[in-house]
């Protein structure tokens, strides 16, 4: 919830208030919204990483389970924990939407609801396949940081939460042209159900591929990066932080 909440509605005022314009000085522009995503997870991370693993993410979830690090038992009870938090996250902008000014709220929801896209829907006019790439590509790079600097040996606890929260505000400063960033199906979930009949449409492409990215870090890492067999995964349930 807080993830969705920071980062979309980040996006939603900076499109609304352009920051390069002097009468609206409000917005943040595109870097803004790739950092309001990557403090979100820091301060979740640190908040709630000893609590659950800090996971906020199904395509991480997955990609942990993978990995042999999470329990493939308590998977679905996450990703619904994660889906549920992002519609509640996206609904409570909806709602001081309602309060907003003038046409606020139409015009958020006509654009897409900061949904992500493709085509006539990617910011940078991107296809199909590069969506597609960067998804697979950037989700993977991100989980098996995640898996790095979360290890029981040879990561920092006391570090992994802002190295991960700036890997994810450097993914988004990668790939936001291309297809406005999900590397994250509750995300991109909580803003289609906005966003209208196009990002609808479109949401297929930002559930599968997310998730097709975490699970081949997990088993890349999993293979390649554990010079051990991995421990037994309800061990290892919760990502110490």
């Amino acid at each position: 919830m807080l993830l969705v909440f920071g980062g979309v509605g980040t996006a939603l005022i900076a499109s609304a208030f352009p920051y390069d314009d002097p009468a609206n000085p409000l917005g943040v522009g595109f870097v803004g919204v790739a950092l309001a995503f990557g403090l979100t997870v820091v301060v979740g991370a640190y908040a709630w990483g000893p609590v659950s693993g800090g996971h906020f993410n199904p395509a991480i979830t997955l990609g942990l389970a993978a990995s042999g690090r999470f329990p493939w038992k308590d998977t679905v009870a996450y990703i619904v924990a994660q889906l549920i938090g992002g519609v509640v996250a996206t609904s409570l902008i909806v709602l001081i939407g309602v309060y907003g000014p003038g046409t606020w709220l139409a015009d958020a929801m006509n654009g897409g609801f900061a949904s992500n896209g493709f085509g006539d829907a990617s910011p940078g006019g991107f296809g199909l396949g590069a969506a597609i790439v960067v998804e697979v590509l950037l989700t993977a790079f991100f989980v098996l940081i995640i898996l790095g600097v979360t290890h029981p040996t040879r990561g920092n606890a006391l570090l992994a939460p802002l190295a991960i929260g700036l890997t994810l505000t450097l993914i988004h400063l990668i790939s936001i042209p291309v297809d406005n960033t999900s590397v994250n199906p509750a995300r991109s979930i909580a803003a289609a159900i906005y966003g209208g009949t196009e990002a609808l449409s479109q949401l297929w492409v930002f559930i599968v591929f997310p998730i097709v990215g975490g699970l081949i870090a997990g088993w890349v890492h999993r293979a390649l990066l554990e010079k051990t067999p991995a421990p037994p995964a309800e061990e290892t349930a919760r990502v110490e932080l």
